[in-house]
């Protein structure tokens, strides 16, 4: 005689399609929570520090070491008291960044805008809708040669990370690499990343933000672009992500700092919007590319074919940021 199957409750199929509803429902209210505060993070940052390299790269360092470290304490969480204590661990988090947030000075371009007396700009529930003339407005943005220029060599930077997060990933298994090595090698990526935003700061002072920019970009793409060059070799490939990591770390501190200092403190907010609507447009555009890439020439070829691409891209910004520079060095020879 055959065991007889447990059926489920029957308040599962009541409340299943509801409560998935609920699921749903939060996990949006909360990707555009964590979109809103990360914007909110830059524009902050970026009023405050007054585009200074040094401090967006702390900034930098410590949101890349908070997004490598919090999944593995809050999956020890997880682990060793269940689901309610990783929850509550995140939520205590949020208290705790939401006072830290009530104790952070305002810009001083807003403080004048205040009525209630407290130093602090109120906020209208119609702030929040969108008008035509706040995408206009950061579009015109556009028109800075130091936005355009800056948001350019961030879409390369954008290219290579599309990459490296999804034909890079096919490549390493093809090879035959473990889940494991690949997570090392992807782990390295954050950290060394964080580490090369402390040297931002240090890195605009020794010439030109758009050189260090354009020259960094380009090594990065040469380093993403050798991979299927570098025979499998785990220690050159381990090599290679340490060092295009490490520039990457560099280049997105002076990319903000560059941009922040291009425009006024009540636009930071513009062209924070303007940068990650072009994070989010190559995000959508480089992966179909890149499969239809490797579909008609192979995974690896993909790195070399695209490689080339984004370095034939860099030639016409080498040439915008050589002719921008002239009228500065004619001028402190006078």
């Amino acid at each position: 005689m055959s065991a007889r199957r447990s059926r489920p409750p029957v308040s599962l199929y009541v409340a299943g399609p509801f409560s998935m509803r609920y699921v749903d429902f939060f996990t949006l209210v909360n990707g555009a929570a964590v979109s809103f505060a990360w914007s909110g993070a830059q524009t902050l940052i970026a009023q405050l520090a007054e585009g200074d390299a040094g401090y967006i790269g702390k900034f930098s360092f410590f949101a890349r070491m908070g997004s490598t470290t919090a999944p593995i304490f809050a999956g020890a969480v997880w682990d060793f008291g269940g689901a309610w204590p990783a929850y509550l661990l995140g939520a205590a988090w949020g208290a705790v960044l939401t006072i830290a947030l009530l104790r952070t000075p305002e810009a001083e371009s807003f403080e004048p805008s205040s009525r209630d007396g407290t130093g602090r700009a109120r906020f209208r529930a119609r702030d929040a809708l969108p008008r035509a003339s706040d995408y206009i407005s950061s579009i015109i943005l556009v028109a800075t040669p130091a936005v355009a220029v800056s948001m350019a060599i961030m879409s390369m930077r954008n290219t290579t990370y599309s990459i490296q997060t999804s034909v890079y990933v096919v490549y390493l298994d093809a090879i035959g690499l473990f889940g494991t090595t690949i997570g090392m090698l992807f782990a390295i990526v954050e950290i060394v990343s964080g580490f090369g935003a402390l040297f931002a700061g240090r890195a605009m002072r020794l010439g030109d933000p758009h050189r260090t920019m354009l020259s960094g970009t380009v090594l990065s793409i040469v380093l993403i672009a050798i991979t299927p060059l570098l025979g499998g070799i785990f220690v050159l490939l381990l090599l290679a992500q340490a060092v295009h990591s490490w520039l990457e770390g560099l280049i997105q501190p002076v990319i903000l700092s560059v941009q922040a200092r291009a425009i006024g403190r009540h636009q930071q907010g513009a062209v924070v919007g303007l940068r990650q609507t072009g994070q989010r447009l190559t995000s959508i555009l480089i992966p179909p590319l890149m499969g239809a890439i490797a579909d008609r020439w192979g995974a690896g070829e993909c790195f070399v074919i695209l490689g080339g691409l984004m370095l034939l891209l860099c030639l016409p910004l080498a040439m915008i940021i050589r002719r921008a520079s002239r009228p500065n060095a004619g001028s402190t020879g006078t």
